[in-house]
Parts: C-alpha cells; structure tokens; sequence
C-alpha cells in the first residue's frame, strides 16, 4: 500500500515537473491553485471508501463473499454520482472558484482551462481511487498497484508529448497534464475490469457485482455511518486548506509555485503514514468480523511503529535532498530557496500526523468515528487556522508553515487520550 501510495504521488509529480521544467514557474503556480479544490472532492470519496472498507473488512473477516460486493455496489454506485457532481461543478465554476481564492490575474486564463479538463476527468479519478480502496478492504493491496504502475507510466508519456506535440499531437500547454490524466485513469479502470474478472477476484466487475451496482439504502446507512465521519473530516481539511492557500496567494505567484512545490514533497512522506495507519484500520476491520478483538491493541503498536521507522525515514531524507527534490518543480532560484524553508519548518511533523492517524484509524474499524473526527476537525478549525493567520503575521508566509506542527501536536495529544482513558475499554461489536 506504501509503494502504491508513492506512485499515486508519482504520477502528480512528474507532471509538476513536466509542467515546471517544460513551462516555467507561472504554469506550475496556474497548475497549484487546484490542488485544494480537486482534494475536497477526493475528500468525499475517500470518506465513502473508508466506511466501505471497513464494512467490507468485516464482511471479509466473516466470510460472508455476497455482502463483500453489495457494500462494495452501493460504494461505488456512490462514488460515481459524486464524480459526475464534480465534472459539472468544475464546467459551471471554474473561473468564479479560482477568481474567489486569490488566483493572480497573469494566472487566470491557463488555470481555467487548466481546471475545466482536470473537473471532466473526476469521475473516473474517483471511481478509480474507490475502486483500489475496496480492494484494499479484502487484503488486495497488490492489484491497486498494478494498476497504478500501469497510470503513471501512462502519464509519464502522455503529458510530455501533449505538451511538446510529439507524433503530431496537438501542444496543449499546462492542459495536458489533465488530459494525460483522463487517458491515465481511463485505461487503468479498463486494466481493473479485465484483470479482476480473469483472476475471478472477490470485488470482479462481473454480473453480481453490476446488479449490486445502485444505492441499496441500509447499507447506504451503514457506509455513511463510518464515512460521512470521515468525509466531513477530509472536507475540513480541504477547506482549510483554501483558507491556507488564500494567505499563500496573498504573498504573491512565487509564494504560490512554493506552495505547489512544497506540497509534492510532503505527500510522499504523508501518503506512506495514511498507509500505515488505513492498513491498521483494515486489518482491526478484519480482526473485529473474525471475533479476535484482543488483536487490536498489537495492531495499534504495530503501527505506531512502522510510521515511526518508515515516515521518519522518509522525513530525513526529506531534510538531506530538499534542496534537489524541490528542484525537479522549480527552475527559479528564489523560489526553490523559499520553498526550501517552508519545508524544512513543517515536514517533521509528519511522523506526529502518522502516529495520530493510526490511533484514529483503529478506533474508526470498530465504527467509533465521531470522537476522532471531532478532536480532528476542532484543531483544525480552532487550531490551525487561528495558528496560520497568527504566525503568518508575525513571521510572515514562514508562519502559515509553522501551524502545520502546531495541530499535529495537538490531535496526537487528544486522540491518545480518547484511546487510553476512553475506547480501550468500550465492547466492540461488528457493525454489519
């Protein structure tokens, strides 16, 4: 889950250098000014997934194979709709959205056109994001990753040729990381379809899984019982996020490029510690549908010290390359060195947020959702954001990087309490 987590980071970040290396640091700012809008609407699949995942671990743990694919049609039957939703959203408003957050004029033009594709390409962004998440929840974690790997190499050769109009192909510009993305996705569903019927795989595309493939309303009840949890938590953190990106915008396109750039960066060092702490979930999901509960307690150890060893690992080599990792997005030197101590403020962080993570993640396989979720989406709103506008005007853009340690600290500090003095001793029971 790890490896498949870092080449979904791949696959954005080789645009981003394609777009920073090929383009200029104007078009990687035009590409950055989306990236909170598209994470809102990965926000809302991703919490579906985690409740389906979690029912479906279950399911999983008991052995019940027909109830594994009715959650599972009701999940992505969801998912969809919520695809299409964005593709029109993104058609109607991509101007007034990007206008609202503070995009710089010169930057406009290119991120409409930008955004309009990329908003298209969603619904089969997040059917195939859902998809990998449900396989996960029956212990595939292989199949995803082939599927990945077959997406980014697509991109790999899709978008440099878009934008140089290789083989006759029409030079697209900064649209042609979404259009690479739209290929990408599009044959890698195809790869999904094929390979999962060949291999007569549990979450196959076949008859009992298409006819599964609506919104049954109990289980819709049960998925939204652990997703919307998460959901709201994952919206929260995306719509903090436009608030962040709004004082960034402020500092100017250069701040902006940083901010893109930065980011990059830190999901291949928080992408592994959301793995960690999703396998933890899954496998407590599966432990709570077999009836060994007395598991979940080395689970959660387990965990905390993989993200330990793995995120912090990553953390240090975040520290000794920064200087040639950010290179690979930004070509000017005053950017590369501003977004160098934006880094260094905030990236250690990220072994605090995995360790979070995994405690929250537990918790939520056995369907207590609301306590993590509301300890998370108070420090966000009463945390950070107060943080960020508070830092930023004492030490200027530096300062919004440094409310990131601020909320880590502080969720990690409140959900280790919920859990020791609170959870630990509660009854857990399956939940379908």
């Amino acid at each position: 889950m790890v490896l498949a987590n870092i080449l979904q980071s791949l696959s954005g970040s080789v645009n981003g250098v394609y777009i920073g290396q090929m383009l200029g640091t104007d078009a990687l700012a035009a590409v950055a000014g989306m990236f909170p809008v598209v994470f809102f609407f990965i926000a809302l699949v991703i919490g579906v997934g985690a409740g389906a995942s979690v029912l479906i671990g279950q399911a999983w743990g008991a052995r019940e194979p027909h109830k594994v694919k009715a959650i599972a049609g009701t999940a992505l039957a969801l998912g969809g709709l919520i695809g299409l939703l964005a593709a029109a959203l993104g058609e109607l408003f991509a101007r007034p959205a990007l206008m609202a957050l503070g995009t710089a004029p010169e930057l406009l033009p290119e991120a409409v056109a930008y955004a309009r594709v990329l908003m298209l390409s969603m619904p089969l962004l997040l059917v195939f994001i859902l998809y990998t998440q449900l396989l996960r929840g029956v212990g595939d974690t292989v199949t995803p990753l082939l599927a990945l790997c077959l997406s980014t190499a697509i991109g790999l050769v899709v978008t440099p040729a878009l934008i140089r109009g290789w083989l006759g192909l029409p030079r697209l510009g900064v649209v042609s990381a979404a259009v690479a993305g739209w290929v990408s996705f599009s044959v890698a569903l195809a790869f999904l379809w094929f390979y999962l019927r060949r291999r007569r795989h549990p979450l196959a595309p076949d008859a009992e899984l298409l006819r599964d493939l609506r919104i049954a309303p109990a289980l819709l009840r049960a998925v939204l019982r652990i997703g919307v949890p998460t959901g709201v938590q994952m919206v929260t953190i995306a719509t903090a996020e436009l608030a962040i990106l709004g004082l960034v915008n402020a500092y100017g396109a250069d701040a902006t490029a940083a901010y893109g750039a930065v980011n990059q960066i830190v999901n291949y060092v928080q992408f592994p510690a959301i793995s960690i702490a999703i396998t933890a979930s899954i496998l407590g999901a599966q432990a709570i549908g077999a009836g060994r509960t007395q598991q979940l307690p080395a689970i959660v150890r387990t965990g905390l010290a993989l993200n330990l060893a793995l995120t912090g690992g990553l953390v240090l080599l975040g520290y000794l390359l920064s200087h040639w990792l950010l290179g690979f997005f930004l070509t000017t030197a005053r950017v590369l060195e501003m977004a160098q101590t934006l880094l260094h403020v905030m990236l250690w962080a990220s072994v605090v947020f995995g360790m979070q993570a995994v405690v929250a993640g537990v918790m939520r396989a056995s369907g207590t959702v609301w306590v993590p979720t509301g300890i998370s989406i108070a420090c966000i709103v009463l945390v950070q954001l107060p943080a960020a506008h508070l830092l930023s005007a004492r030490f200027g853009l530096k300062g919004v990087w440094m409310s990131y340690p601020v909320v880590f600290v502080a969720m990690l500090a409140l959900q280790s309490s919920f859990y020791l003095l609170v959870w630990r001793y509660r009854r857990i029971e399956r939940l379908v």
